[in-house]
């Protein structure tokens, strides 16, 4: 029988020219816990927008990752949605905690001179606004939206982007995300791919998605993530 890689277990082993020195998080799912409120402002948008009836939540939550736009295309609902649902989002963002152990090993990567960086679905100002709320903005060399990249993830744009504004190499890196398009980005950018189970989603088709690590609590990212020696 075959089993899921363990904690941080590499399921391939790309060849590296040295330690990791960045770490590219998603934000949804993997930092901030922000389900219930997007459920919220998602029931919302739709009652305004499309009517009455239950809004789609669950379809919309197998696209998570993508940006807003792109999600409502897939899934054949109006753009018209964006609006409200961004209001929404705003409105109840003090609502949106941290998983726990998020802050603390935020704090220790930041310590050990690792560079880190928000890649999410959600647009730049909004995502930096939220963790601006958080107390965790300062703690990211960049967060960068899936509005400021031509093309938004599974593309690996905006992986990219990241890793050319913080001066690391892919063979230096890793995609921290909850979801396949993350793992899709983050492999087509060339870094190593990791896995989080923290959410509470579909972990066995992310699994079965083989990124090349897992990690199932943030503190357990710390074991790939030597201190950079000083320059």
């Amino acid at each position: 029988m075959s089993h899921p890689p363990s904690t941080l277990e590499v399921s391939t082993a790309p060849t590296r020219p040295g330690p990791i020195r960045a770490v590219v998080f998603d934000l949804d799912g993997v930092v901030v816990d922000s389900s219930a409120v997007m459920r919220q402002a998602f029931s919302v948008a739709y009652a305004e927008v499309v009517g009455a009836g239950p809004a789609p939540f669950e379809e919309y939550n197998k696209h998570m990752g993508r940006y807003f736009p792109d999600i409502m295309r897939l899934m054949g609902l109006p753009l018209e949605l964006e609006e409200p649902f961004v209001r929404e989002s705003y409105r109840l963002a003090h609502q949106v905690p941290l998983f726990p152990g998020v802050r603390e090993t935020l704090e220790e990567l930041s310590e050990r001179g690792i560079r880190m960086a928000i890649a999410t679905g959600k647009s730049g100002p909004r995502a930096r606004s939220l963790l601006d709320l958080l107390g965790v903005l300062h703690l990211f060399d960049h967060v960068i939206g899936s509005d400021e990249v031509p093309r938004p993830k599974p593309a690996p744009d905006i992986v990219l982007r990241a890793l050319d504004l913080i001066g690391v190499p892919p063979q230096q890196a890793m995609m921290v995300g909850d979801a396949i398009t993350d793992l899709t980005s983050g492999r087509d950018a060339g870094v190593t791919t990791v896995a989080t189970t923290w959410h509470g989603g579909d972990v066995e088709a992310l699994l079965a998605a083989a990124p090349d690590l897992v990690a199932h609590k943030p503190e357990e990212l710390l074991a790939h993530c030597p201190a950079v020696p000083a320059a």
